[in-house]
């Protein structure tokens, strides 16, 4: 993204409070206009004083004290403005930061799974986190500095030539100088700049890494090696950026001479032009004032652009991730499903992530309200994805889904993934409480409804010997808890949702025999009333499914009970062979 394109989308995004934003403007303006003002009247006063001699004491009282009641006036002005900029400048930035924190968290949650397995959880966060500092400094510089140098530059450079065109002339050389070693340095550390950002973005995808791996660190003893690894990206990123900062200092330094070197031609060439009868002192002062005052401006705006600058690319990530569309679209006109039966039709459905190769092809089958159909089948046969399809994380080329005669796509993502429950394979929870991660589908649901949900899934006895009871926080992904027990939150979870379709993707493929008994026994309570589909490698598990589909390269190759399956001769009853050896 450009420079321009960056901080036109900076500012866009002030446009839920575009009132209070216009009238901060205004008050920049307005402090702006003050600034312009002081020099002048300064001068006037010079030359009233200067020319005393030709009036009278109470003519040159009466002018000096009109000119200073218009310079109170304006200094005033000023004051309330610098008011109204100092109260709400801060609180509009602070706001609008946390909504763009807001706007950015809310917006990564609702990608699909396949952006998130590109870009690392470390990366998007210090993007979030960067990106929304920044945006706050932008936003208060925008106010108290950008706008009213704007304005300054816009407004001094005529009122200069007006003033007195020889003079000006060399301030629109300063300008011109200002520009050019500008454009220059930004051209030349650009793309150096760009990957600074990249090894910061790889520095805090590596710690990220290691902290959230930090069992398997010590395990392996890579402490030293991760800390090594984490100094040469440093190192590299170092490296990268002292030729940039070389660059920047030197514009600093050429920047400042050129500013020293135009305020003395000025004062040079104004004592010539004085004495040559062209000017007046008062007009020589006035001018120096508009002088001083641009250069300072100009070196405001050149530490702006150093600053954004720097920021550029961070907020260009920033924005990159909010342009980063979902693979799932909601209809405008999508509407509420309410509460399902759980019919499920697959009307030949075909999916493909990349478009080249199918994941899963002509799909077509049928799950009656409560029955269980199970989907078994080699690795990368279509199984999760098929069930992605299901719950709307991703959206077919061709084909269909209904349930209870209604396409998915006609309704809200919202009301369709309330009607399911998942329960995965590794069960996810959150560094919360244990009755906030039963909670996530039904956060109003009250204590009894939790601990219900709970003895139904097994959980309860464990639940009561933690520490605080239901209270008990489990830890960064539930370390605290054995995967038996996390599992049994996954099922009471479901249970509190309670909802018509279930989704059961390797419930039990991790756990040990003892506690598969206990978790199959959560399951079936699970399953009961319900339409539930069984992704499973263990066979055993989908003996007393209503259908079993068995896929391959993501196509159904073969339908029908356990038993049929099996006196069939086919793939499934190889598979059954496999596990089961002679007995089944």
């Amino acid at each position: 993204m450009s420079f321009v394109t960056i901080y036109g989308r900076v500012l866009a995004l002030l446009k839920p409070e575009r009132r209070l934003a216009v009238l901060l403007a205004m008050a920049n303006i307005g402090l702006a206009g003050v600034g312009f003002i002081e020099p002048i009247l300064f001068g006037r006063i010079i030359d009233v004083l200067s020319n005393s001699a030709g009036l009278s004491p109470d003519e040159s009282w009466a002018q000096t004290i009109e000119l200073l009641m218009i310079w109170c006036a304006a200094g005033f002005a000023g004051i309330l403005a610098g008011i109204m900029v100092a109260l709400h400048a801060d609180r509009l930035a602070h706001r609008r930061r946390l909504a763009a924190m807001g706007l950015y968290f809310e917006h990564v949650l609702s990608l699909p799974a396949a952006f998130h397995s590109a870009t690392h959880s470390g990366t998007l966060l210090k993007i979030m986190l960067t990106g929304a500092d920044n945006l706050f400094g932008l936003w208060l510089a925008f106010f108290r500095e950008h706008l009213s140098t704007f304005v300054a530059v816009l407004a001094l450079l005529p009122l200069s030539l007006y003033l007195n065109w020889r003079l000006g002339l060399l301030l629109i050389g300063l300008i011109v100088v200002f520009a050019l070693v500008s454009a220059i340095v930004v051209a030349k550390t650009e793309k150096a700049q760009g990957q600074v950002e990249a090894y910061h973005s790889e520095l805090a995808a590596r710690a990220g890494d290691a902290l959230g791996n930090v069992v398997l660190v010590q395990s392996f003893v890579r402490l030293a090696l991760e800390a090594r690894e984490l100094a040469l990206v440093m190192e590299r990123l170092l490296k990268a950026q002292f030729p940039v900062l070389n660059l920047w200092a030197l514009m600093t330094v050429l920047s400042r001479m050129a500013s020293t070197i135009t305020i003395i031609a000025i004062f040079v060439l104004g004592s010539w032009l004085h004495l040559h009868g062209e000017t007046t002192v008062g007009e020589i002062v006035s001018f120096m004032g508009f002088a001083t005052m641009l250069i300072g401006r100009l070196e405001a705006a050149m530490g702006f652009v150093s600053r954004m600058f720097f920021q550029m690319h961070s907020l260009g990530e920033f924005f990159q991730v909010l342009d980063a569309e979902s693979a799932v679209h909601e209809k405008p006109n999508a509407r509420d499903i309410g509460n399902l039966k759980g019919t499920v039709v697959f009307d030949h459905v075909t999916l493909s992530y990349d478009d080249k190769r199918p994941a899963v092809t002509d799909l077509s089958f049928e799950a009656e309200a409560g029955k269980t159909v199970a989907l078994v089948g080699p690795t990368g046969s279509g199984k999760s994805s098929t069930m992605a399809l299901l719950s709307r994380l991703w959206d077919p080329q061709s084909g269909r889904i209904l349930i209870d005669g209604t396409d998915i796509r006609d309704v809200t993502l919202e009301s369709l993934r309330r009607n399911i429950g998942v329960v995965f394979q590794d069960s996810a929870v959150f560094h919360r409480s244990i009755a906030d991660n039963i909670r996530v589908g039904r956060p109003e649901a009250s204590d009894a409804e939790v601990e219900q949900a709970a003895k139904l899934a097994e959980a309860h006895d464990f639940i009561m010997r933690q520490s605080y009871g239901y209270n008990t926080v489990v830890g960064e992904r539930g370390v605290n808890l054995s995967g038996g027990e996390r599992q049994r939150l996954a099922i009471a979870r479901a249970l509190l949702k309670n909802p018509p379709v279930l989704i059961l993707d390797e419930a039990t493929s991790a756990l040990d025999a003892a506690t598969e008994v206990r978790i199959q026994k959560a399951l079936d309570t699970l399953m009961q009333g319900r339409t539930t589909f069984i992704i499973a490698h263990r066979l055993a598990t989908v003996r007393q499914a209503d259908l079993i589909l068995v896929l391959q390269n993501g196509k159904i190759v073969e339908r029908g009970t356990f038993e049929a399956l099996v006196a069939s001769g086919g793939l499934f009853a190889d598979l059954v062979k496999t596990q089961f050896g002679g007995a089944h």
